[in-house]
């Protein structure tokens, strides 16, 4: 019930914000706009592979709704600010663990930005471009199952993140590296496959094909089943991370005298 309210909480306190966040549904579309067209350019020229013109277009309408599901959330969850400001003694001191407190109330922004940031732009994509939904319901339940994982994948790093602001005056370069790293190497613009080998091999070792890339391509019906693994892997993986850290970072802020 406390997880409920902290998410709800915070989906109520962005509704405040409807209007202002319009600008950046505006912003984003025209952005997923340029880049659709280059594609289309492309594609009087090129097959493109297996995805072929309408499916690169589709590729980038779903890549850039779901940017604000797997991307563009709260810098370090809010830990960095907490730490300039000392709340994070409070924050740490509640009955509730940090991660799973910083979690719930990410959920809620997540889900806000879904409905109100995702939805909208691809709905304007799809009248735009005349895109078409998946003919097998089954793709799109894989491609919610993996954007979900996602989801929690870009809070898990965003939670290291903020962490690393106990150790250093000024985490905001990791936090924009992150970006960096999500559009060269989770298949944003470019389909992983098509990057060089190595930077292909680079990219599976990481997690990022597992935010964009593999839901994508679930969307897309080109998804293999299989690859749902490699997302609950790294969950487990970076989820074990977070708890480690969060023990660290106690420590951390008592050691500085809280």
């Amino acid at each position: 019930m406390l997880y409920f309210t902290l998410a709800s909480k915070a989906y109520a306190r962005n509704l405040q914000y409807r209007g202002a966040h319009m600008i950046h549904n505006i912003a984003s579309a025209m952005f997923g706009f340029m880049y659709a067209c280059i594609w289309i350019g492309l594609g009087a020229d090129y097959t493109l592979g297996e995805y072929g013109t309408q499916g690169m277009v589709s590729y980038i309408a779903f890549t850039q709704s779901a940017l604000w599901i797997s991307s563009f959330i709260t810098n370090g969850l809010g830990i960095p600010q907490s730490v300039r400001t000392g709340h994070i003694s409070l924050d740490l001191m509640r009955p509730v663990h940090l991660f799973s407190h910083l979690m719930a109330r990410e959920w809620g922004q997540i889900a806000y930005q879904f409905v109100y940031k995702s939805i909208p732009i691809y709905v304007v994509y799809y009248f735009a471009f005349s895109l078409s939904l998946p003919e097998q319901a089954i793709s799109l339940l894989y491609a919610a199952i993996a954007l979900a994982g996602a989801a929690y994948l870009s809070i898990c790093i965003n939670y290291l993140i903020g962490a690393s602001a106990l150790w250093t005056t000024e985490s905001s370069w990791l936090y924009w590296g992150n970006h960096a790293m999500i559009n060269l190497l989770a298949g944003f613009f470019i389909p992983i496959e098509w990057l060089p080998d190595w930077l292909e091999r680079i990219a599976w070792l990481s997690p990022y094909p597992y935010l964009l890339y593999v839901p994508t391509r679930f969307y897309l019906g080109l998804g293999s089943v299989s690859a749902l693994w490699g997302t609950l892997f790294w969950c487990l993986l970076l989820t074990l991370a977070c708890l480690l850290i969060t023990g660290f970072l106690r420590r951390k802020v008592e050691v500085q005298g809280g």
